[in-house]
C-alpha cells in the first residue's frame, strides 16, 4: 500500500506545475493573435524572398546567357525549396524550445 504522505506529494507536485504553467500562460497573454501572426508572415517571407531571388537571378541568366532550358524556372524551383526547408528549419528549432521550455517547467 502506498504511504499518504507520498500520494499527497505527489498531487501536490502536480497541482504546483499545473499552476505554474497556468501563471505563465497569463503572463504571456498579449502574444496572442498578432504574435501567431506575425509569425505566419515571418515564415511565408522565409519562403518568398529565396522564390524570388531565384526568378530574378533565373531570368537574368536567360537574358544574358541562353541555354536549352530554362534558367528561371530552374532557380524559381531552387529558390522555393530553399526557403521550404528552412521555415521548415526555424519552425523544428521553435517546436523544441517550446518543448524544452515546457519540460522544465514541468520539473
Amino acid at each position: 500500500m502506498t504511504n499518504p504522505s507520498e500520494k499527497q506529494t505527489g498531487f501536490q507536485q502536480q497541482v504546483r506545475t499545473k499552476a505554474k504553467r497556468k501563471l505563465k500562460a497569463q503572463r504571456s497573454a498579449h502574444q496572442g493573435v498578432w504574435f501567431g501572426l506575425g509569425m505566419m508572415g515571418l515564415i511565408g517571407w522565409s519562403i518568398v524572398v529565396p522564390t524570388l531571388l531565384g526568378a530574378a537571378i533565373g531570368a537574368w541568366l536567360d537574358r544574358n546567357h541562353a541555354a536549352s532550358h530554362s534558367w528561371t524556372l530552374t532557380l524559381l524551383i531552387a529558390g522555393l525549396l530553399i526557403g521550404c526547408w528552412s521555415a521548415w528549419q526555424w519552425v523544428a528549432k521553435e517546436d523544441k524550445a517550446m518543448r524544452d521550455e515546457q519540460e522544465d517547467d514541468d520539473e
